[in-house]
């Protein structure tokens, strides 16, 4: 992937990308700190200017919450200023479900042209290059879940399907819906994996494969919008929230990571566990070190917490585990024989709240960290750490929005990497919304975010 220039390039040649799209309106979107996708729009006509002189947008939405309610931190916020959105053309692609429309994800600058310091996905882009640097290649996806209620009950959640969970009856049920899906993100460049029906109530989930990790953030904004789109012609609404009945499962974002070097994987043909060599397994040290702040970013809203519960597959223990679905972090071998390129270590905490640029760069962060102080990955875990975390001490990851914020607040090496404007901003946001819900009820935390993401 190209490198983000640091300032918006004075000229070039926009009209060979846009030449290949057959669309009248673009949109151009960015994921806010709240994890909530925004988006300005122009008309194909305009795009070249757009990827020229950016699309102006104002910076108050780096503090605003999921509710839109906006709060001031210590560097943004408030009515002042402005940023210009600019397209990356190279991601631009035609909306296969939407006729005469097409979509590509924005960077940010300022108006003097300088790439913008909180820019999230420029935070994801500088973190993929610091790993370059480091003589790193890393890959990413994200599992999506989501489940379909009913468009006829605009404020609660009527499911659309029904039956047993990973059932051949739900599938019956979502089979054409699932073909023109699929048919349509592979048509929008995504390649699909695999589908199929989930555990909670009418709960879907669909696995793409992995690419760079900036482009696994882009594909999950994308797949999102798509569902979203599709979902409404079947008379049916999309969510991506975490929670859909309280002291009920819920709907994760889990990432997929895997890293190589020169000589291959770092999770294969090394001495160390399950073949992961040094720098592998520091790597995720990194990561679990980091956990606590990293449920902030990716899993920070206060209804997040409502997922985040034992015993349910939603790693909220502070461990990790070979196939192991309640520890946090998930090390997949694949099966004998293609470790060197099935490797692969899933980070099961994070959900639909948290913004995708932020969560693949500070997870890149975290591992870098743990490689640059050669941090050792402790004893592996098996089973269900409820019926034993106490007597063997496995932590429990945050269970509230404000004990997550203040893990993020604490971190340095995410305060470092995100710089001191894009670390503030986040930590404002998570910080006001745990204050706004504090005294909220499962049920009203549930009703506040099911249709919001």
């Amino acid at each position: 992937m190209p490198t983000m220039p640091e300032r918006i390039p004075a000229d070039g040649d926009a009209a060979a990308p846009i030449d290949h799209i057959d669309a009248e309106m673009i949109a151009l979107s960015f994921v806010d700190n709240a994890g909530i996708t925004r988006v300005k729009t122009v008309p194909a006509a305009r795009l070249a200017h757009a990827a020229r002189l950016g699309v102006g947008v104002s910076p108050c939405f780096e503090t605003f919450g999921f509710d839109d309610l906006m709060t001031v931190g210590r560097y943004l916020g408030g009515p002042d200023g402005d940023l210009r959105l600019v397209p990356d053309l190279g991601a631009l692609t035609e909306l296969a479900g939407q006729h005469g429309w097409a979509w590509a994800p924005a960077d940010k600058y300022t108006q003097d042209g300088t790439r913008f310091a909180a820019c999230q996905r420029g935070f994801a882009t500088r973190q993929v290059e610091a790993a370059r640097r480091a003589g790193l290649r890393l890959s990413m996806a994200f599992e999506t879940e989501w489940a379909l209620g009913r468009a006829e009950d605009p404020i609660g959640f009527t499911p659309a399907i029904n039956g047993p969970a990973y059932g051949m009856i739900r599938l019956g049920q979502v089979a054409e819906y699932a073909r023109e899906l699929v048919s349509l993100l592979i048509r929008q460049g995504l390649r699909v994996e695999q589908f199929h029906p989930e555990y909670a109530a009418s709960q879907l989930e669909i696995s793409i494969a992995p690419s760079d990790p900036v482009a696994a953030a882009d594909a999950a904004v994308l797949l999102r919008h798509t569902i979203r789109d599709l979902s409404g012609k079947y008379g049916w609404r999309a969510t991506f929230a975490p929670c859909l009945i309280p002291g009920g499962a819920g709907s994760g974002a889990h990432l997929h990571l895997s890293a190589h070097d020169d000589s291959g994987s770092l999770f294969a043909d090394g001495p160390g566990p399950y073949g992961m060599k040094e720098a592998g397994a520091a790597f995720l040290a990194g990561v679990l070190r980091e956990l606590p702040a990293l449920v902030a970013v990716g899993a920070g809203n206060p209804a997040s917490f409502l997922r985040l519960q034992p015993s349910r597959w939603a790693g909220i223990w502070q461990c990790w585990g070979r196939e192991t679905r309640e520890a946090a972090i998930r090390f997949v071998t694949g099966v004998q024989g293609t470790e060197r390129w099935a490797a692969n270590a899933e980070i099961k905490c994070f959900d639909g709240t948290g913004n995708p640029y932020l969560i693949v760069g500070s997870v890149i962060a975290a591992g870098l960290a743990g490689i640059a102080e050669s941090l050792a990955l402790p004893k592996e875990i098996t089973g269900d750490p409820a019926t034993f975390a106490r007597r063997y001490q496995v932590r429990r990851l945050p269970a509230d929005a404000a004990e997550a914020a203040a893990h993020l607040a604490a971190s340095t090496v995410l305060a470092d990497a995100m710089g001191p404007e894009l670390h503030d901003a986040l930590v404002t946001v998570r910080r006001a919304e745990s204050e706004r819900y504090r005294g909220a009820r499962p049920e009203e935390l549930v009703a506040f975010t099911l249709w919001r993401f």
